[in-house]
């Protein structure tokens, strides 16, 4: 043996080596300790700093891990990889195994949001979209699995490489808990503090299974389109948001819009009506005398004929009995959808109730409907 190779062997034995690793960034998960061949030294020292957890990978096979601490590494204190290399009588010479370093502090303000608008199914306002964002925080709970599962050969494992991951699981396990939660459209925004912490409740074991645990969640808005919004506040002005009301508040808006139709027959209507009011108003102007006037000669009064009376319909709607409806009304809240063909339609004189498309005077709902024959023809 030369000279060099007694010098060689010498500081082999005097010097140990050292396996530790100092993070310098904030977004790091996992970062892989590099040695050349993965050889260790029979007694080196492993120190394991707070926020930190060694996990030692023998050929792909998770082996010990060590929790924050220093350490000397021998048989004693590598149970599993003593186990995978067979070493019965210790071992004096170097080995090999891959080490990798965790992150396990808390990685916090990361962002979330729904990609494409959430679509609900609201019992009085029909399909609707929202969308949400807000934050989150998790840390490593498990990091061998957390290695196994996520990491794989991957030497220096960021925040940023799982969060797409994480961001997807949380967006689909959102849309499924607002889906089953079946809320009424406007208390998702209002109730962001419950439905963040059943969401993640719901999340938590889907994230347990790669060895994350999900600390906190939080939603911070919840938005829907504005015309949605706007529909939402004219409806809180009403007391009490019960069947009979909100069908008679849609009535009151179907009439609105048609009679800001000028070209409409509805719109036709409620001008001539505002004709009437005006020419009542301009008679009364012309004679203030209260209608008194002198005649040219005297004429015996005559009488108007009766007032027609209006028929006064009752419907079913959502199961439940509402009404009554003018004929105007009702052919309103069948043009925007609050009753169809099928609807079940009362009025004085019937015996039973019946659906709308039977019912001869309201089947020109319907359109393309050929009208009754005259009268005496």
């Amino acid at each position: 043996m030369g000279i060099f190779d007694e010098i060689k062997n010498k500081l082999s034995n005097e010097f140990i080596d050292i396996i530790e690793w100092l993070d310098h960034t904030d977004d790091t998960i996992v970062h892989r300790f590099e040695r050349y061949q993965n050889e260790i030294k029979n007694e080196a020292k492993l120190i394991v700093r707070e926020g930190q957890t060694a996990v030692f990978i023998n050929e792909g096979q998770l082996a010990d891990v060590f929790t924050p601490g220093t350490y000397t590494l021998n048989t004693k204190n590598l149970p599993i990889l003593t186990t995978l290399k067979g070493w019965k009588y210790g071992f004096n010479s170097p080995f090999k195994a891959e080490v990798y370093f965790v992150n396990t502090h808390l990685f916090t303000d990361e962002k979330w949001g729904t990609k494409n608008p959430i679509t609900l199914n609201d019992d009085r306002f029909g399909l609707v979209e929202i969308r949400a964002f807000g934050t989150y925080a998790f840390k490593i709970n498990d990091a061998g699995k957390f290695i196994i599962d996520i990491v794989g050969t991957d030497a220096n494992f960021t925040n940023f490489e799982i969060n797409e991951h994480l961001k997807s699981l949380i967006s689909t396990r959102f849309t499924d808990t607002v889906g089953e939660a079946n809320l009424p459209i406007e208390l998702y925004a209002a109730n962001t503090t419950e439905l963040s912490e059943t969401c993640l409740d719901v999340m938590q074991p889907e994230f347990n299974s790669v060895g994350i645990s999900l600390e906190k969640f939080f939603i911070e808005n919840v938005s829907m389109p504005e015309e949605l919004k706007k529909e939402i506040f004219e409806y809180s002005r009403i007391d009490k948001l019960d069947l009979d009301k909100l069908t008679k508040f849609k009535t009151a808006k179907a009439i609105e819009a048609a009679a800001a139709n000028e070209g409409g027959t509805a719109g036709a209507g409620m001008g001539m009506g505002m004709g009437f009011v005006l020419a009542q108003q301009m008679g009364g102007m012309m004679n203030p005398m209260g209608g008194q006037q002198m005649p040219a000669q005297q004429t015996s009064p005559v009488a108007p004929p009766p007032m027609p009376v209006q028929v006064q319909y009752f419907y079913a709607a959502n199961g439940q009995q509402a009404g009554p409806a003018s004929f105007d009304q009702l052919k309103a809240l069948f043009a925007n959808r609050t009753i169809n063909k099928d609807s079940l339609i009362w009025k004085q004189g019937m015996a039973n109730w019946t659906a709308l498309k039977d019912i001869e005077e309201l089947k020109s709902f319907l359109g393309g409907s050929t009208p009754p024959p005259l009268p005496g023809n």
